[in-house]
């Protein structure tokens, strides 16, 4: 067994009452987090900018002030640091979501 310390953890994040959860991980482009989000409609804030890529499901985004956007599996998008934006989950979605 090998000491580590918290940084070298997972850490799980639980959103919208179970609907939206997400694991934290490092990688090599940095912080990151692998999730999944249950068919609805959500609000997130941002404090840093983030580039999320679906890995299966349809989704549409409108981040504030812009227009809708759909995405399906393989799309990524951006999100600009501390804005908010909507997501509306057509299917069940996973999605890996990188912090820059």
């Amino acid at each position: 067994m090998s000491n580590s310390n918290t940084a070298d953890k997972v850490s799980h994040n639980v959103y919208f009452e179970g609907k939206v959860q997400s694991l934290g991980i490092e990688t090599e482009q940095g912080k990151a987090t692998v999730g999944v989000m249950k068919k609805g409609t959500y609000v997130f804030n941002t404090g840093a900018p983030e580039v999320m890529e679906v890995i299966t499901g349809k989704m549409s985004t409108k981040v504030s002030g812009g227009e809708w956007l759909h995405h399906k599996k393989g799309d990524a998008f951006e999100v600009g640091a501390n804005t908010s934006f909507e997501v509306v989950c057509e299917t069940e979605v996973a999605y890996i979501c990188y912090y820059h």
